[in-house]
């Protein structure tokens, strides 16, 4: 597959960001590619049209089905694997966004609140960190559990909430 100047810009850009979201440079661009390509595309293809080795786009493979945005298909007599992303960018934010609360802010919470509970008669300066601990762990729960009533919401409800900014501004008495 040869990329048009406009793909290859999308490409290079989405792997620098990848770099920024500390995501692997490959993994990003064979994201994007798959973003961009019409049909699903085997390991092969999308080493050759990146120009990367093949055992970094299959490293790159397993850790986006591990985010939860490739799908993976057969044809028959082809024993090969293709790949696809997800096609709906807001199910791909959700999955992405999901993956992320799992794997940082959940160990994070976990780590907060034990810490919280191991500074609990370490004196005064073990007060002063329970209480510093007692906030994150505030912070982070409220964050929590904003993001499961959120995330539980259909895509149109999600819409219009994410939509009505300025008026939700104005409600919460914050201007606007």
């Amino acid at each position: 597959m040869d990329l048009t100047p406009v793909e290859r810009k999308f490409v290079l850009h989405w792997g620098e960001m990848g770099t920024r979201w500390g995501v692997n440079r490959v993994v990003a661009q064979v994201h994007a590619l798959l973003l961009l390509s019409p049909a699903p595309l085997d390991a092969e293809a999308i080493a050759s049209t990146l120009s990367v080795a093949r055992s970094s786009v299959s490293t790159g493979l397993r850790e986006l089905q591990g985010w939860g945005i490739l799908r993976v298909s057969h044809r028959l007599g082809d024993r090969r694997e293709y790949f696809a992303t997800v096609d709906d960018p807001w199910e791909m934010f959700r999955a992405i966004l999901a993956e992320r609360k799992s794997r940082e802010i959940d160990p994070t919470l976990r780590l907060l609140r034990e810490c919280r509970e191991e500074a609990a008669g370490g004196g005064a300066r073990g007060e002063h960190a329970r209480r510093r601990f007692a906030g994150l762990v505030e912070f982070f729960e409220t964050a929590d559990a904003w993001y499961r009533q959120v995330a539980a919401l259909p895509r149109k409800p999600l819409l219009r909430l994410l939509r009505a900014g300025g008026r939700l501004r104005r409600f919460a008495g914050g201007g606007g």
